[in-house]
């Protein structure tokens, strides 16, 4: 008999409920149904520490492929106080600890992003059986060439891009799209490319205003009548970059009390610098929601399936991932606490520029 812990942890994307699937239906078509006990906890890392679960059954994971969302609810549970006692002094970490042992559990698999692994990976120096699945519409994840979530989340940031190009073409204006991804730029590159954007802004390279404004001009020049930029949220001005924690975090919140985000202040800096009539677009929390696409579906699937065959051989404490196109194994504390972030000299980012798109350095 396997019993089994199952829980979805930060934010949500595509292809959750397709990753647990692909868990729970090849440990039961491979051991038998009356051989494995799957306990879901509820709102993430909250439902393990609170005792808050069911015994899952068979019928539950029917008919949830293309459902976005997760079907157990997710919830953060920030790492940096993981080990400080909630307000009504419990201790979370043992309290996890104690939940699995109660339930005597034989694995526990965890699907989640960056600070989802940093917990899961000191669950594993704890002492308990864990195996991770990488979700984050931002790819940004070490140790695997592709998150699930990340290509559906594409999928929509373009088409956001896509539709607004008759607008812009209409009204010859700048447009800024803004793309999720405070820390990484995989997801606005991506989109930025497949959408047809002609400047980028990522984190990854600090960009010069004067340079986006040129590259505006040039444009106009050639005649273009309009612009499409793509901006991640996270995407951050050569000045600032050069500051200190202390002063950056001053400075953003001087210009949070002006501004929603970044993109509406580069858009007034445009605007003041161009005379153009520059509008914000921010498709937001609709990156992450809605039915994953064909290749999440497939890619979860194959995910779990591989953390299915790493529990039936009781190979604990990895993340299952993509290298290479080949689904793997990638040691727990290899990922936990690492960021993927784009290299400023990458290929993708090369072949950008050769298309003439700007980055705004």
């Amino acid at each position: 008999m396997k019993r089994i812990g199952l829980l979805t942890s930060g934010g949500d994307c595509q292809a959750l409920n397709a990753a647990m699937r692909g868990v729970v239906k090849a440990l039961w078509f491979q051991l038998g149904g009356d051989q494995v006990e799957i306990y879901g906890f509820y709102n993430g890392y909250r439902g393990l520490i609170y005792s808050n679960y069911k015994l899952l059954s068979f019928s539950d994971f029917s008919g949830i492929l293309t459902r976005g969302g997760t079907i157990l609810g997710s919830s953060r549970t920030p790492f940096k106080t993981i080990r400080e006692p909630d307000e009504n002094g419990v201790d979370k970490v043992s309290a996890m600890k104690q939940n699995y042992y109660k339930l005597n559990l034989d694995c526990l698999v965890v699907l989640g992003g960056n600070g989802t692994h940093k917990t899961a990976n000191l669950l594993r120096e704890e002492g308990l059986n864990v195996i991770t699945l990488p979700k984050t519409i931002d790819n940004d994840l070490w140790g695997t060439d592709m998150t699930f979530g990340f290509q559906s989340a594409v999928n929509i940031a373009t088409n956001a891009i896509d539709c607004i190009h008759t607008t812009a073409s209409s009204h010859s204006r700048v447009f800024i799209v803004e793309v999720m991804g405070h820390k990484v730029g995989w997801l606005t590159l991506n989109a930025g490319i497949a959408g047809g954007a002609d400047i980028i802004l990522i984190p990854e390279i600090p960009y010069d205003i004067d340079k986006i404004v040129d590259a505006i001009n040039m444009r106009t020049k050639r005649g273009s009548s309009f612009t499409i930029l793509a901006v991640a949220e996270g995407a951050i001005s050569k000045e600032r970059a050069a500051m200190s924690k202390k002063e950056l975090k001053e400075s953003l919140a001087k210009s949070a009390t002006k501004y929603p985000s970044v993109s509406y202040e580069i858009a007034a800096e445009i605007e003041k610098r161009t005379g153009q009539e520059i509008r914000v677009t921010v498709p937001g929390h609709t990156q992450r929601g809605g039915s994953p696409c064909p290749y999440d579906r497939v890619f979860a699937s194959r995910l779990g399936t591989k953390a299915a065959e790493l529990i039936i051989n009781n190979d604990y404490g990895y993340m299952v991932g993509i290298v290479n196109r080949e689904i793997t194994k990638i040691p727990l504390e290899d990922v936990a606490g690492k960021l993927k972030y784009l290299e400023p000299d990458a290929t993708i980012i090369n072949e950008a520029r050769m298309l003439g798109i700007s980055f705004g350095d």
